[in-house]
């Protein structure tokens, strides 16, 4: 037998959260032929493994690199961590659908983080995967429909119940996604327009999920005050719809709340126990990362942007919104802007300083930037406790997702100061996580590969199995490492020299090979 792949001396850690055992690993094609003791076959290419673990490549369940894997479809960030799969569409929002409404509000509020050169030039899901397989990508792309983005398509950003037509409009939308090839769908209830819709309204949308053994991922309605209730809401949208769910992001947020995951995660279990196909994704750091727009009501938000802006110009609405009692944690010592494209100088700043350079209060420093960038500003803010943290990736229900987009360096991609999971989620895990005994390093694994390979559904990836997808992550578990920090996250992580996705080297060596070989999984009725 000759092999355009021979992996050989490594340790194979094969997924399903077995402890290493020793093999060499056989590539044809785009497939794994062999695993086993291959010493003496012949190949196109070996790769000497030795004191090297050799896994199925990761699968990022929770990402949000929908509109920069068009912009650069090697997605370093991501797949020098081994990612060889991505799932898109999270937090409500996704590419598809898009009619002209929509498109000309992204034409219009998101240029700042994707640059002038990008083009918004597909309507529908299958559309939107066509482009990702025209263009090529160094991983897979699975993709989810956003409840928020449906809701856009069909009502626009207004804060009212659906008509029946609007709703069975919004059905439309979503089935046609999933029979393009989504894989279920996804809600983002902190965010307008996610957030305007009630439990009843996503019950439905989520019914049509039940057709295609499609999965309902939550970021779910509040994770701090309203944080056990937001759980259980999550759940009883799953029950109610008969479908699995996925909890985004599990975390506690706020020092009042710490500690609360001791509930929440109770609260899993339990339904669990009750029939309730219920699991959950973490990030491994005690930041969180969004839009400064998300610290206002969502009151604030009906219309859009466009409203907002004018509302934040109005004296009497700011101070309205100083009054109203906080749902979302403001503490601006804590909330650090990232990106902010007209004052590059405040990246890397907190709320509170950057009202003191401008001799202004918090809230109204926060008012004056979100007019001056048309709204587009990210941020960071350190509200999780390192207990919560070990407390959640302990639990056996939950895997590793990023919640970050594919970036680099360089270009439009490099700019700001993003949360540094863009660069360091899996190596983190593995690095930090791991070496300090808060798990094993078969149980991060199979945290990676086959529990969200079986999450989705994917029959052929997520396990290293002879006759399954050749997506391939080598590291070194003594070395492989995040180097992103919050004050530089543009730095790759080390420690994994080789990722292979669908039977081609990605990463040769430590070093990108240009390849993309990636492409968008479709998922059928």
């Amino acid at each position: 037998m000759k092999y355009d792949i021979l992996i050989e001396n490594g340790r194979v850690i094969d997924g399903a959260g077995n402890p290493w055992f020793r093999a060499d690993v056989g590539v044809v094609g785009d497939r794994i032929e062999a695993v086993g003791r291959l010493g003496g076959a012949d190949a196109e290419r070996r790769i000497d493994a030795r004191g090297l673990i050799v896994a199925p490549g990761f699968i990022d369940i929770h990402s949000h690199s929908d509109y920069t894997v068009l912009i650069d479809p090697r997605v370093e960030s991501k797949v020098r961590q081994g990612v060889t799969t991505e799932v898109v569409g999270n937090c409500g929002s996704s590419a598809a659908p898009m009619n002209q409404e929509v498109r000309a509000y992204r034409e219009t509020y998101m240029r700042a983080l994707l640059g002038e050169e990008f083009e918004f030039n597909w309507e529908t899901m299958k559309d939107y995967l066509n482009l990702i397989d025209a263009g090529g990508a160094s991983f897979n792309v699975v993709a989810l429909v956003g409840q928020g983005t449906v809701r856009q398509n069909v009502m626009g950003h207004d804060d009212r119940p659906p008509t029946e037509q609007e709703l069975e409009a919004m059905r439309r939308l979503v089935a046609e996604a999933m029979e393009d090839g989504a894989w279920g769908m996804s809600t983002g209830l902190i965010y307008p327009p996610s957030c305007y819709a009630d439990t009843d309204e996503i019950v439905e949308l989520a019914k049509v999920l039940a057709d295609y053994g499609g999965v309902y991922f939550s970021h779910i309605r509040g994770e701090g005050e309203t944080l056990l209730e937001a759980v259980r809401e999550a759940i009883e949208i799953g029950e109610r719809a008969g479908v699995p769910v996925e909890i985004a992001h599990f975390k506690a947020s706020g020092k009042a709340h710490w500690g609360k995951t001791r509930e929440s995660l109770r609260l899993v279990e339990e339904g669990r126990r009750r029939g309730v196909d219920v699991t959950f994704d973490q990030y491994p750091y005690i930041a969180s990362s969004t839009g400064l727009a998300a610290y206002l009501p969502h009151w604030v938000h009906e219309g859009g942007a466009e409203k907002l802006l004018e509302r934040l110009r109005d004296p009497e609405t700011r101070r309205r919104i100083a009054e109203e009692p906080v749902t979302i944690s403001r503490d601006w010592d804590a909330i650090m802007v990232v990106f902010a494209q007209n004052h590059p100088q405040y990246e890397g700043k907190t709320i509170t300083e950057i009202a003191k350079l401008e001799g202004k209060e918090p809230l109204d420093a926060v008012f004056d930037l979100l007019l001056a960038e048309d709204a587009q500003v990210s941020i960071v803010a350190f509200g999780m406790s390192e207990d919560d943290v070990r407390r959640v990736m302990r639990s056996p229900y939950g895997m590793v997702g990023s919640d970050g987009r594919a970036v680099a360096p360089r270009g439009v991609l490099g700019r700001g100061k993003p949360h540094p999971r863009y660069y360091g989620t899996f190596p983190r895990v593995l690095g930090h996580y791991v070496r300090k005994g808060v798990i094993s390093l078969q149980e991060a694994v199979r945290k990676m590969t086959s529990m969200p390979a079986q999450r989705l559904g994917l029959r052929d990836r997520g396990l290293l199995r002879e006759g399954f997808k050749a997506d391939i992550t080598i590291f070194d578990p003594d070395r492989v490492k995040d180097e992103a920090t919050f004050t530089d996250p543009h730095r790759f992580a080390s420690g994994i020299p080789y990722v292979i996705v669908n039977g081609t080297i990605v990463i040769d060596g430590s070093e990108h090979t240009g390849a993309l070989p990636g492409k968008a999984l479709r998922k059928g009725k």
